[in-house]
Parts: C-alpha cells; structure tokens; sequence
C-alpha cells in the first residue's frame, strides 16, 4: 500500500472505528451511566450530544439548530475532502503531516455528521476528569477531528519556519 492510498484510507477507516465504538456504547451502556475506568480519572458515560463541540447549541430547540449544525459539518467536510484531494494530486507539495491531518479530521467530521443526520445527536462516551474539574465527554471521532487539527496546526507551523529560513 503507497502512501497516497494509507491517507485515503484513514477516513473510512476512521468512519467505520467510531460508527463500532458509538455502537457498542448505545448497546451496552445505558443513557447516563457511568462506568469508572481509572478511579476518580476517567469514566465511560454514556451521552447524547445535541449540540456542536463542548455542547455549544445543544439547548437551542427549532429546525434552526439541527440546519446549522448539520449544514456547518457537511460545508466543512466537503472543504476538508477537496482539500485532501488537493494535496494528493500529483506534484503537490504537500507533507504527509499535512495529508494525515486533513485526513483524521475528514474523517471524525464524516462520523459525528452521520449521528447527528440520523438521530439529531452525537454520542459521547469517553469522561476524563480530576476530582470536580472535567473535561466534557467526547468519543473517538472528536479526538481525530483534534489530533488532526493539531497536526494541520503544528504543519504549518513548521512550513512557516522553513519557509522563513529560506
């Protein structure tokens, strides 16, 4: 497998690993329970997110919200993808941090689209927290949709430096 086809292959892969993990959280956990992995760390919950990231507009009700959020992650998605595409063409310059970024979050976006097209919320599931501190539950798709952010980040970084030595 070329490296061309590995990047191709991270978002579908990516689709099918979150749609498994939502999957057998909605059938092994009940709504709202918690089952602590690590004491006073990390929990397993079971959540419907109804809003974006950190629940942003998940208490907004109307045909409005479910339109934003939805016509928000599909604008984004097809950006990500002809971005990706762009950066796979021929004589690209493009790296392969950049090329995994784009792909990780093409494919987190792609899985949290599909939840809230077919059932108007996101499952969540993984809690980490420090006594009363915690960080919102979220799930796999989200985490790729961030390692992927950080490498897109971190990539253009790096350019900004080379590119400035130059």
């Amino acid at each position: 497998m070329g490296a061309r086809s590995a990047i191709l292959a991270i978002p579908p892969a990516l689709f099918v690993a979150d749609r498994l993990t939502k999957a057998l959280i909605e059938s092994r956990v009940s709504a709202w329970e918690s089952l602590e992995v690590i004491p006073h760390f990390f929990s397993i919950v079971h959540t419907q997110n109804r809003g974006a990231a950190f629940s942003l507009l998940a208490d907004s009700d109307g045909p409005m919200r479910a339109f934003l959020l939805i016509g928000f992650a599909a604008l984004v998605s097809v950006l990500v993808a002809w971005m990706l595409a762009q950066s796979l063409r021929a004589g690209s310059t493009q790296t392969q941090m950049l090329r995994i970024g784009l792909a990780l979050v093409l494919g987190g976006a792609a899985g949290n689209l599909f939840d809230r097209v077919a059932k108007g919320s996101v499952t969540d599931f993984l809690l980490f927290y420090i006594g009363p501190y915690q960080w919102p539950a979220f799930n796999l798709a989200d985490s790729a949709i961030s390692v992927g952010a950080g490498l897109i980040l971190l990539d253009m970084w790096r350019t900004r430096h080379v590119q400035a030595r130059t």
